[in-house]
């Protein structure tokens, strides 16, 4: 299959190094600094090609420019892709561009598939949001979970919640990362040397989200069964909820769903 990604910035280069890791894709690398899809192809294979060529080839074409340069690139996408005679599938991830509009720039029955992933989607554990247009068969929607499957975990939502799904996977790293740097600092203020800090903290956050995704079990549940009576962990959380932690974690998921 072959996929090719117009936009090779973060996101776009991620998305493309986990597609890299698919024995049978052909990728195909454009960006409007050439040199920057060079060296990502320097680094994952592939061929560097302009839109026309993307636009010719592919199979997927993976569009990954920032939502202010999407009208520029829809215009000069539209008449290359009107060419084609072969389906294709255009996979967006134009952060609070909903397909409807994507449609209307490019092509009223082109089918599309609107993607919000995240930035650990770098290492092959990203959460990955997706709608499909009605125009996206079964089997092409299979064919891009396939293509990508390295990229990390996939979930199908409905495009109304797409905002609220990115509110917490997509805004959520930042969060995370916030609180593994917090954890860090106390751990030094405690005297642990700040190398060993950082590796414990976020061990740690990874290992709880794997033990709650592996063994099915509530978060509160495996909250409750760390904290024994009258011992340490409860008072860490007595002291959370004395600050209201759930709180500015809420009010955080809240505000970022409402930008």
């Amino acid at each position: 299959m072959k996929l090719a990604f117009i936009g090779t910035g973060n996101m776009g280069g991620a998305l493309a190094r986990a597609a890299a890791l698919e024995k049978d894709n052909e990728l195909l690398l454009v960006n409007r600094h050439p040199e920057k899809a060079e060296k990502l192809r320097e680094e994952i294979g592939g061929t560097v090609t302009d839109h026309a060529g993307a636009a010719a080839a592919a199979d997927l074409l993976f569009i990954g420019v920032k939502p202010v340069v999407l009208p520029g690139l829809c215009e000069t996408l539209r008449p290359l892709l009107q060419k084609r005679e072969e389906r294709l599938v255009v996979v967006s991830m134009a952060a609070g561009v909903p397909i409807r509009k994507l449609q209307e720039e490019l092509g009223e029955n082109l089918p599309v598939i609107r993607i919000m992933p995240n930035t650990p989607v770098a290492v092959g554990e990203g959460m990955i949001l997706y709608s499909c247009s009605r125009e996206v068969r079964e089997e092409e929607q299979a064919c891009f979970l396939q293509a990508m499957r390295h990229a990390g975990r996939f979930m199908k939502i409905e495009e109304r919640l797409m905002e609220a799904g990115m509110a917490v996977s997509g805004c959520g790293p930042a969060y995370v990362d916030l609180f593994v740097e917090a954890l860090a600092d106390a751990a030094v203020a405690c005297g642990l040397p700040r190398k060993d800090a950082i590796l414990l903290s976020a061990q740690m956050v990874l290992g709880s989200a794997k033990l709650i995704l592996e063994s099915g079990r509530h978060p509160g549940e495996l909250k409750d069964a760390v904290c024994s009576p009258g011992g340490t962990t409860i008072q860490g959380v007595r002291a959370l909820e004395a600050r209201a932690f759930r709180s500015a974690v809420f009010e955080a998921v809240m505000a970022a769903h409402d930008a």
